[in-house]
């Protein structure tokens, strides 16, 4: 239904630098794959221009899209026509650095409930953390928004709030959450990063939560008291890329590293995932970070980008992985085998920013690129 519907139709991780750190790292290499589709292949259409820094998309029921805007708008597309008008009741955004309206997805049960879910930096430059707003869909209005779940520290600077959210197949929610930022940046005296390994702390971590934002008692660490009971997992830097696998129920997500060492792994319930004791990325400024590449009790990534592909949003289906690339302008599309081992199968060349990547009802790909006359693009994914 959605393809005949659309067929009549500043970023966050900047060049792969962030803010102050002004060095560029290469593009990946072409002689790795196997396959590359060209960037003007007939398959990829565009279905709207004229968005403003795209971020998320997720679809209503009635084949309507809904796209977030980072600096801090909500807008909807219908019968393949993007509304002029913004959509009322979004939060008031920090729309600095990587901060602004970020996220959204819709209550599986949307068409009962009208629950609509934002991630957003809330805040100054000198004191900001990520929050998620549930809020009911109400043409174009939302009403009754209520922050539902926050990071419980204030961080100065305006990088790295994350923040990715994914259902699961019992009805929770994951949030995915930033470090907080690059040295200099500290919180309490010690680098912010550090906070990815403190199970006190939400930064650097994945949280899941009930659909109003209460805490599952079957979460990990739940019952631990030196840990905050919402992790699900933790020792991530910028996860950018979160999704659930509808036949399998594998979570993906794919993370920027620093200098190189970008990363997709395969979640599970939890594991710790390294960053920053354990890292395959460098300053930017030169040296290592860690010396370690691996260590007992962290969970080693299922691919490690060696160059900056500075990774973004993400789709999984079938047996396979499309992860978009912010630096690189592609996406890459994986075979993932039956021990959750991935294969690099091809290079497919956007041409502009990759900011996110999800399946439609249709099964086609849609992808957002990262611009100011940002797009929504469209191609059959091949299997």
């Amino acid at each position: 239904m959605l393809g005949a519907v659309l067929m009549s139709a500043c970023s966050t991780e900047s060049l792969s630098q962030e803010p102050g750190n002004p060095e560029v790292v290469a593009e990946p290499s072409a002689s790795a794959v196997t396959e590359t589709t060209k960037t003007k292949d007939s398959s990829l259409q565009t279905l709207v221009t004229g968005l403003e820094h795209p971020w998320g998309m997720a679809w209503l029921p009635d084949g309507s899209m809904l796209i977030t805007e980072r600096p801090g708008r909500l807008r909807l597309v219908r019968n393949g026509t993007l509304d002029p008008r913004a959509i009322a009741g979004v939060p008031p955004v920090l729309a600095a650095g990587q901060g602004g309206l970020l996220d959204v997805v819709v209550h599986p049960r949307f068409a009962q409930n009208r629950w609509v879910y934002l991630t957003y930096a809330h805040g100054t430059r000198q004191g900001n953390r990520t929050r998620v707003m549930r809020a009911e869909l109400d043409g174009m209005r939302l009403r009754n928004g209520r922050v539902i779940f926050e990071v419980t520290q204030d961080k100065g600077d305006t990088q790295h709030f994350g923040a990715r959210l994914a259902w699961l197949p019992d009805g929770t929610l994951l949030v995915a959450i930033g470090d907080g930022g690059n040295p200099p940046v500290s919180l309490n005296g010690q680098l912010i990063r550090l906070q990815a390994q403190n199970r006190l702390s939400r930064l650097g971590k994945v949280a899941r939560i009930r659909d109003d934002g209460t805490v599952p008692q079957n979460n990990p660490l739940e019952k631990q008291r030196d840990a905050d009971p919402t992790l699900w997992t933790l020792g991530h830097r910028n996860i950018q890329g979160l999704a659930v696998d509808a036949d399998t129920g594998q979570v993906w997500a794919s993370e920027h590293g620093a200098r190189g060492g970008d990363e997709l792994n395969l979640l599970r319930a939890g594991q710790n995932y390294g960053w920053p004791l354990v890292t395959n990325s460098r300053e930017y400024f030169g040296p290592e970070i860690s010396p370690d590449r691996s260590r007992p009790g962290m969970v080693d990534p299922k691919y490690v980008w060696t160059e900056t592909f500075a990774p973004s949003g993400l789709a999984v289906g079938r047996g396979q992985v499309w992860a978009g690339g912010l630096i690189s302008r592609e996406i890459h599309q994986f075979a993932v085998d039956a021990g959750g081992g991935v294969t690099l199968r091809r290079r497919i060349p956007i041409g502009e920013r990759v900011r996110d990547v999800r399946f439609g009802p249709d099964r086609f790909l849609y992808v957002l690129t990262d611009a100011p006359q940002g797009r929504l693009l469209r191609f059959r994914a091949e299997p």
